[in-house]
């Protein structure tokens, strides 16, 4: 049975022994309550011996003895939302099984998983149903007691979990709960409360009124390192966009350490942007195939049926598939190499203790002068592509004019908190050149596919007539987007 996925949404309250639960067939939408049902579970959390699950608020743990028996991993979603993967059961059970584990190797990497905590829980599940019989929210009356290292601790508290219904419900079910006795959890979970001051506190360093550059530096890298971590468990997944989303946090964290090399060490600073240069290229395979292949379903539908010579729609979107799947082969390589789990050692050194230089200088004053730096770079690109002489340099050229105007996108947007609308005006001037530029390099990774793709349906005996006819849309595609830049460009400043 492979795994399976659900958002969970709840809320948990603190509860004295004397604490009745009250009526709750007057909540909006539930016409009646099913007869409630006793489970006896029991649940062993694993985690790093430095807690880093428990750090990064994600859960791991082999729960027995309910309806959902299982290896489950929750990752936090947003304020009372977790998501939750399940994996069958299954013979283990002092070692995580290596599909769970891969679900939180961002956070583990190459460490041991052992047992941290033990829960035993007498829950009473008390179903909330609307007038159709349909489940709208489980609340669970639970007895825990949790055990850590030999000593135990015991609690009662109430939680209620939407399974069908809105989130109006929670709301209105917490003041009839808290007027029974019920106060909000001391915890976000019951794997929070056993473990108590034992879990690392992370430091959230909030931007001080007036920051330095340096301020502004650790903040956006933070950000970065962060989606980074959110991602990973994505591209495992094999989740919609999540490469992209991967690949654009490494880049703009690649960005970011070029952009403020007046505050960080360059040699530091250009050994992380080589490894994080290599994630992205790792990554880059699956994406670039899964771009070309949306493009390509689109630009061989828009041709005229009768000059479609052949099965062209099937041909490339077998090469791409192919690709894709070659490509995320290598990514997932990639994701589970030591090269990686030093890669993420090293952004966790770089949050907590950046290799900072100089003096701190305020932001207001320093940042006017790094976006110009970046922006001049990307003038000696435009410079460099209008002395090209031939159409070859001139594609390279307006390649590395997109990639100088990413950096400056990024550079520009890091900058939003402290220069706000002269920024953020920066930023989108940038992407769209971006945008552009992307068509443009697009197009021209697009012809070089159809001309391989010609060649071979030639030598095998087929038509390869409408892979001209695309060739030459591609050509017209890359010139528009020539021309769209030219026009763009005295807008950047």
């Amino acid at each position: 049975m492979s795994a399976t996925e659900q958002l969970e949404i709840e809320t948990k309250y603190d509860v004295d022994e004397q604490a009745m639960l009250p009526t709750l067939h007057e909540l909006p939408g539930v016409a009646s309550v099913a007869q409630p049902v006793e489970l006896q579970l029991e649940a062993v959390y694993f985690d790093t011996a430095a807690l880093d699950l428990a750090a990064a608020k994600v859960t791991l743990r082999r729960r027995t003895g309910g309806e959902d028996d299982g290896w489950h991993v929750k990752l936090p979603v947003s304020s009372g939302e977790r998501l939750e993967i399940r994996h069958p059961l299954g013979e283990a059970v002092r070692e995580v099984p290596i599909d769970v584990v891969r679900a939180v190797r961002v956070h583990v990497r190459d460490r041991e998983l052992v047992p941290v905590v033990t829960l035993a829980t007498r829950r009473i599940v008390h179903r909330l149903l609307d007038a159709d019989g349909e489940v709208l929210a489980e609340i669970s009356d639970d007895q825990v007691t949790a055990t850590v290292d030999g000593t135990t601790e015991s609690w009662r508290e109430w939680e209620i979990e939407l399974v069908n219904g809105e989130r109006e419900l929670l709301e209105s079910a917490e003041p009839v709960l808290r007027a029974a006795g019920a106060a909000p959890a001391s915890g976000p979970s019951k794997l929070a409360r056993a473990l108590g001051d034992r879990v690392p506190a992370k430091t959230n360093r909030e931007l001080p009124e007036k920051p330095t550059t340096a301020d502004l530096f650790r903040a956006y890298a933070a950000a970065q390192v962060k989606a980074i971590h959110q991602r990973d468990p994505e591209v495992r997944r094999d989740l919609p966009d999540s490469v992209h989303k991967m690949r654009v946090a490494t880049r703009r964290l690649r960005s970011a350490l070029a952009t403020y090399r007046p505050v960080v060490d360059r040699e530091a600073g250009d050994r992380l942007r080589a490894e994080l240069k290599w994630l992205a290229g790792e990554l880059g395979g699956a994406r670039d195939a899964e771009v070309m292949q949306e493009h390509f379903q689109t630009a061989v539908g828009a041709q005229p049926v009768e000059l479609v010579m052949g099965a062209v729609g099937d041909i490339i979107d077998t090469h791409l598939r192919s690709a894709y799947q070659a490509g995320r082969v290598d990514a997932l390589a990639a994701l589970e190499s030591e090269r990686y789990f030093r890669l993420l050692d090293s952004l966790d050194e770089l949050l907590a203790d950046p290799p900072l230089i100089g003096k701190p200088r305020k932001a207001a004053k320093q940042l006017p002068k790094l976006l110009k730096h970046d922006w001049k770079r990307m003038r000696k690109a435009v410079e460099r592509m209008e002395a090209a002489e031939d159409t070859a340099t001139q594609d390279h050229e307006l390649h590395e004019v997109r990639k100088a105007s990413k950096r400056l996108r990024y550079a520009a947007e890091s900058a939003e908190p402290v220069l706000g609308s002269e920024a953020t005006d920066l930023a989108a001037r940038a992407e769209q050149v971006q945008e552009v530029l992307g068509d443009h390099q697009d197009s021209v990774v697009a012809r070089d596919l159809l001309r391989q793709l010609a060649v071979q349906v030639f030598l095998d005996g087929g038509n390869a007539f409408t892979f001209g006819r695309l060739h030459a849309a591609e050509e017209q595609r890359g010139e528009n987007s020539r021309l769209a830049f030219l026009d763009l460009w005295p807008t950047v400043r």
